[in-house]
C-alpha cells in the first residue's frame, strides 16, 4: 500500500486507480442495509461471513490491466486470480485479528512522520505535504491510517512465520552442490501432431468428458445492451479553426518556454539625454525595418558592450531572469520576431527571439486545433449532457433519446458481466448494466461519466440466465479436447513401452538429440520440461544411463541422463541461491498457513 502512495506521487494513472478504490470503500458503510433487505447482489464471495464485493474485484482487475502487467485477453482469468487473492487477504486479516496482533496509534504516528513521502526538503514531516499527497492519491488521513494498520499487521504475521523456520549449514551445502550440478543428456520427442487427429472418441467418452468438465461449458449470465454515447471529441471534429486563432493559441501555449534572446541596449542619463537615446532607438528600428542584420546593428549601436561583441546574444533564458517589462516583451515573441523598444532602468532595449525552445507551430498545429475546437463546443456539449440527463430519466426506451439528441443508438451482442469492448470496457459500465435498477427494473441507467469528454446511458434490451450449454452446441470443442487427450495418452503408452526396453538394456531404435550438457542455470538449449525431468532423475551409475519421460508442447519426450558432474564453485551464485532458498522456505510456511486457514474457513463464492 505504501508503494502505491509512492507510485502515486509519480504516476497520474496510479492516483486515478487509488481514488477509485477509496470511492468503492465508501460502500462498506451501508452493508447493514443488505442484512435487512437481503444479500447484496454485488457480493461475489464471503469468508467466514465477511463479504467480498464485486467492486473490490473489478478495481483490482482494472489496476492490473492499466499497469500493463496483464494483457487484456487474459482479463477473465485475471478476475478469478484477483478474487482468490482477496479471499487469501481476508483469511490472513482475520487470523491476525484473532491472534491479537496489534499496532498502536503511537507506532502509526511514528511511522507516518518518518516516511520520506511526507517530508519536506529539510527532512521534516510536513502536515501540508501529508494531506496533499493523500488527497492526490484518494485517501483521507483516517482511511490511510487504517490501510497502514492492516498492512503492518499482516507484515508482522508473515515475518513472524518466516523467521520461525531456518536452514541447517549441511542443508545449505547440499543445496549448493545440487545447484552447480551439470548433466549430460540425450532426448527425443514423440510428435503428437498427427496422433490426436487419428483418434476417434466414442460417444461415451465425449459424454464422460462433458460431464466431468461442465464448468468449462457454462454460458454466463448475459445481456444485450443498447446505449447512446455523447462524445465531445466527435462533436469537435467538424469545427473549423482559422490560423489566426491557432497562432494566438500557440503564443499562449508557449509564452513561458525558454528562449534564446538577443538585444540592443541604448542607455541615457550620462553620455546622452533621454531624447537623444529615443532618437537613436528610432534610427535603429528604421534600419532593422529596412533589412539591417540584427547582429550587425547590435555590434554598431548597443551600449551593452559584452553582448554587442556576440551580436547582442544573451544566451538561453527563462522567465524571471530579467525585470518584468523586459520579460513581458521577450516572452511575447515567437522565433525571429523583434520587439518594440522597451524602456527600463534608464535604457531602451530592442529584443529579438532567436529561438523558442518549444515544438514548432506546425508540430503543435493539430493539438492546438483540437483544443480550440473542443473549447468551441463546450457550451453545446454541456447543454446536450443536461438534455441527456433529463430525457433518459423520463424515457421508456433509448431510441427516442437518440433521435431527439441526434445520436446513434448502439446495440451489442450478448455480453457477460466481465465482457464488453471500447466504452463498455470502462470501469463500472457493465456493472451498471447488471444493476438492480437497469437489469431488474428495466430502467435506463443514470448518465455515466467516462472522463471529461464522454457521457453514456445504457439500457438492457434482452437478458438470459447462466446455463450449461448443451453438448450438441459445444460438440466440436469437446471432440477436439478428447482427441488431444487420447492422442497424448497414446503417446505416453508408446513412450512407456520404449522406456521399458531402454531400462531392460535392450537396444531401441531411437533418433536421439544430443548429447547436450545442461545446468540448472543454463538449460536454454533444450525445452524446459526436458531439463526439469533430467534433474529429477537419479544419478546414473558409471557407464550407465537413467531414463525418463516428460510432456512437452509437441507431444512426449523420452530423456536419457548419461553423466552427472559437479560444476565449479561460484560463491556469488551460491550465496544468491541460499537467499532464494530461505525466501522459498518462508513462502512455503506462509502458504502452509493459508492452506490450513482455507480448509477450516467457511468460504462461499
Amino acid at each position: 500500500m505504501l508503494q502505491s502512495i509512492r507510485d502515486g506521487s509519480k504516476s497520474w494513472g496510479a492516483k486515478i486507480i487509488i481514488g477509485l478504490m477509496v470511492a468503492a470503500m465508501a460502500l462498506f458503510g451501508v452493508e447493514s442495509l443488505f442484512g435487512i433487505f437481503g444479500s447484496d447482489p454485488d457480493e461475489v464471495a464471503s469468508v467466514n461471513g465477511e463479504p467480498i464485493m464485486r467492486q473490490q474485484v473489478e478495481l483490482e482487475v482494472q489496476r492490473a490491466l492499466r499497469s500493463g502487467q496483464v494483457p487484456p485477453e487474459q482479463e477473465r482469468a485475471l478476475r478469478n486470480d484477483m478474487l482468490d487473492q482477496l479471499i487469501v487477504d481476508e483469511l490472513l486479516r482475520q487470523y491476525a485479528e484473532d491472534g491479537r496482533l496489534y499496532v498502536s496509534d503511537d507506532q502509526l504516528d511514528e511511522m507516518i512522520v518518518n516516511l520520506p513521502e511526507f517530508q519536506d526538503a529539510d527532512g521534516h514531516f510536513s502536515a501540508d505535504m501529508f494531506r496533499n499527497r493523500l488527497a492526490s492519491a484518494g485517501y483521507t488521513p483516517m482511511s490511510f491510517r487504517q490501510m497502514l494498520r492492516v498492512d503492518i499487521t499482516r507484515q508482522q504475521l508473515q515475518q513472524g512465520l518466516a523467521f520461525s523456520d531456518f536452514t541447517l549449514p549441511s542443508e545449505q551445502a547440499r543445496l549448493a552442490e545440487l545447484q552447480r550440478q551439470q548433466r549430460e543428456i540425450r532426448y527425443t520427442i514423440l510428435d503428437g501432431a498427427n496422433v490426436a487427429a487419428e483418434q476417434s472418441p466414442t460417444d461415451e467418452q465425449l459424454q464422460a468428458y462433458y460431464a466431468d468438465n461442465e464448468a468449462d461449458f457454462m454460458r454466463p449470465e448475459q445481456v444485450r445492451v443498447e446505449y447512446v454515447l455523447l462524445d465531445r471529441e466527435r462533436m469537435a471534429e467538424g469545427i473549423a479553426v482559422d490560423d489566426d486563432e491557432l497562432m494566438a493559441a500557440y503564443r499562449e501555449e508557449n509564452q513561458n518556454a525558454d528562449r534564446r534572446l538577443s538585444h540592443i541596449m541604448v542607455t541615457y542619463g550620462t553620455e546622452r539625454t533621454r531624447e537623444e537615446a529615443e532618437a537613436r532607438v528610432e534610427q535603429i528600428v528604421d534600419e532593422l525595418d529596412a533589412g539591417e542584420d540584427f547582429a550587425t546593428a547590435a555590434q554598431r549601436y548597443s551600449d551593452d558592450l559584452v553582448s554587442a561583441e556576440q551580436g547582442g546574444d544573451l544566451g538561453v533564458t527563462g522567465r524571471g531572469i530579467f525585470d518584468a517589462p523586459f520579460d513581458e516583451a521577450a516572452f511575447a515573441l515567437l522565433e525571429g520576431e523583434v520587439s518594440a523598444p522597451v524602456e527600463m532602468n534608464d535604457a531602451f532595449h530592442i529584443i529579438r527571439a532567436d529561438e523558442v525552445l518549444a515544438p514548432s507551430f506546425e508540430q503543435q498545429r493539430e493539438v492546438l486545433r483540437q483544443q480550440a475546437a473542443l473549447s468551441q463546443v463546450d457550451g453545446e456539449f454541456n447543454q446536450q449532457v443536461q438534455r441527456l440527463i433529463d430525457e433518459s430519466f423520463a424515457a421508456e426506451d433509448l431510441q427516442s433519446v437518440a433521435d431527439d439528441l441526434g445520436l446513434e443508438l448502439h446495440q451489442t451482442d450478448w455480453l457477460g458481466r466481465d465482457e464488453g469492448d471500447d466504452v463498455l470496457s470502462e470501469p463500472g459500465v457493465m456493472a451498471e448494466a447488471f444493476s438492480p435498477e437497469v437489469l431488474g427494473e428495466g430502467y435506463n441507467s443514470e448518465v455515466i461519466e467516462l472522463g471529461d469528454d464522454r457521457r453514456l446511458v445504457l439500457r438492457v434490451a434482452e437478458h438470459r440466465d447462466a446455463t450449461l450449454l448443451p453438448l450438441d452446441e459445444v460438440r466440436d470443442e469437446v471432440v477436439a479436447r478428447v482427441q488431444a487427450q487420447l492422442g497424448l495418452d497414446a503417446l505416453r503408452e508408446q513412450a512407456q513401452a520404449q522406456l521399458r526396453e531402454l531400462r531392460s538394456g535392450a537396444s531401441a531404435d531411437i533418433d536421439w538429440v544430443g548429447p547436450v550438457s545442461v545446468t540448472r542455470q543454463n538449460s536454454a538449449t533444450v525445452p524446459e520440461a526436458i531439463a526439469q525431468e533430467a534433474f529429477r532423475l537419479a544419478r546414473p551409475a558409471e557407464g550407465e544411463s537413467r531414463f525418463g519421460m516428460a510432456d512437452v508442447p509437441q507431444g512426449v519426450a523420452i530423456i536419457a541422463v548419461d553423466e552427472v558432474t559437479t560444476g565449479e564453485v561460484d560463491d556469488e551464485l551460491e550465496s544468491f541461491v541460499a537467499r532464494m532458498a530461505e525466501q522459498l522456505r518462508a513462502q512455503a510456511v506462509v502458504q502452509g498457513l493459508i492452506d490450513d486457514l482455507r480448509s477450516d474457513a467457511d468460504i462461499e463464492r
